[in-house]
């Protein structure tokens, strides 16, 4: 009896093994994909051509080949996390001074390179690129000057995107042919016809703004704006700005420029307070985003709740609580955007679909506060999920689905095969992973 089950415990211990060594070789082979691809995601058009934005250094798009050939904004951070952990700072910096280029340019970093990009921007990242290039190469008279562009990108936040409670929000200088644009791009990608829907003309122009302000979220489209994106102060947009003061305190300390860190944290204190005034519900201990115009917070648990902790917004009391929403947006293969509820229509940014930026802000997050098992569970399920998927159709993808692991995803236009933030996540996490 005894050999037999010393037998049985060889067998499973060694089919362990085989499937851990069967997963270490395909994340391996995702990550050599990964890293041979990066120059094939390379563009350099230094003069305007069309539509497209001239810019002074190489930069990087999300798709190898056809959709998404411009750079992007907040898919770029993703992206150069990537490629600083796969040894490519050449090309995050090229990036990163691409965008400071655009911001000096236009006072605030467009959505991307493109003309009629320039309405609107993305969720505010820069600080986040100069911070991650700076403490790789201590370059303190490019970092004061890159400080310097960075204070305009956070003018234009403070001075155009601000409402009347302090907190920020999305909003687009979107003319009148754009915005008539939106209401019909709106309704192919959520299926209905807002022009039949008994709205007047000023009513479908307000409409149309509050949809041209929800791509500049970054999230478009999704349940937790209820199509009134303007309207709300977002968690996640607020923790970024966040960020972005403790960002500038440490920054101006690196620069010696006097009493600047004192102000800039004061400013932090500032806003975290009215996160906590204005997004955090005592009833479920909570953050939502913040109706300022109805004065009430949305209804829907999303994934940007754990901007809060990447951006350590939050005390160690409330994370505790935040933590709980994983039993809401976690599901086999990582997190959803948004909880499974019944909402109007089929949006891309809620469930059943798993996005790479907000696994990786969840994990960062998480591990902030010293919820390891968390952020590890997380990160595995990305990885994994990534790596079988790559294993059957030979790409990487832009979002996946989180029940079965696979690209049955909620669409609103033709998913594309992409590199981008699917592949900064990647190697972020798998780096994540083996270092614990």
């Amino acid at each position: 009896m005894k050999v037999r089950i010393l037998i049985s415990l060889c067998l499973v211990n060694a089919l362990y093994a085989c499937s851990i060594k069967s997963e270490t070789a395909s994340v391996k082979q995702v990550r050599e994909s990964i890293h041979d691809s990066w120059n094939k995601t390379v563009r350099f058009n230094k003069t305007d051509s069309g539509t497209l934005i001239g810019l002074p250094f190489p930069y990087t798009v999300p798709c190898i080949n056809n959709t998404f050939q411009e750079m992007y904004y907040w898919d770029t951070y993703f992206t150069n996390e990537g490629m600083i952990h796969d040894g490519r700072i050449d090309l995050a910096k090229n990036n990163v001074n691409n965008m400071l280029y655009l911001v000096e340019k236009y006072g605030k970093m467009p959505n991307g390179n493109r003309t009629y990009y320039t309405n609107r921007s993305q969720p505010p990242y820069l600080s986040m690129m100069v911070a991650s290039i700076y403490k790789k190469t201590s370059d303190k008279v490019w970092l004061k000057k890159a400080y310097g562009t960075l204070l305009k990108e956070y003018f234009f936040w403070m001075t155009q995107r601000i409402s009347p409670v302090g907190l920020n929000h999305y909003s687009s200088s979107a003319d009148n042919k754009l915005i008539k644009e939106f209401i019909v791009t709106g309704s192919k990608r959520l299926g209905t016809d807002f022009t039949k829907k008994g709205l007047n003309k000023d009513q479908l122009t307000v409409l149309g703004r509050h949809l041209v302000a929800e791509c500049e979220s970054g999230w478009d489209f999704n349940p937790r704006f209820e199509s009134r994106c303007e309207s709300f102060c977002p968690i996640d947009l607020n923790s970024n700005l966040y960020l972005y003061e403790i960002n500038f305190a440490y920054f101006t300390q690196e620069l010696g420029v006097k009493d600047s860190s004192e102000i800039w944290l004061e400013k932090a204190a500032h806003r975290k307070k009215l996160l906590k005034n204005y997004c955090y519900n005592k009833t479920d201990n909570l953050y939502y985003d913040y109706d300022y115009v109805n004065n009430k917070q949305s209804t829907v648990i999303s994934a940007a709740i754990f901007s809060l902790m990447y951006a350590k917004v939050v005390s160690e009391d409330d994370a505790k609580f935040l933590v709980k929403s994983l039993q809401k947006i976690e599901f086999e293969h990582g997190l959803s955007a948004c909880e499974d509820k019944d909402y109007h229509y089929q949006y891309q940014w809620s469930f059943p679909n798993s996005w790479p930026p907000l696994q990786y802000l969840a994990v960062i997050g998480l591990n902030n506060y010293n919820y390891k098992s968390d952020a590890n569970r997380i990160a595995k399920k990305y990885v994994t999920m990534v790596a079988n998927t790559y294993k059957t159709t030979g790409h990487l993808w832009e979002k996946y689905n989180v029940r079965k692991g696979n690209t049955d995803v909620t669409n609103e236009y033709e998913m594309p095969s992409m590199m981008g933030w699917t592949a900064g996540v990647f190697v972020c996490l798998s780096d994540f992973l083996n270092e614990k």
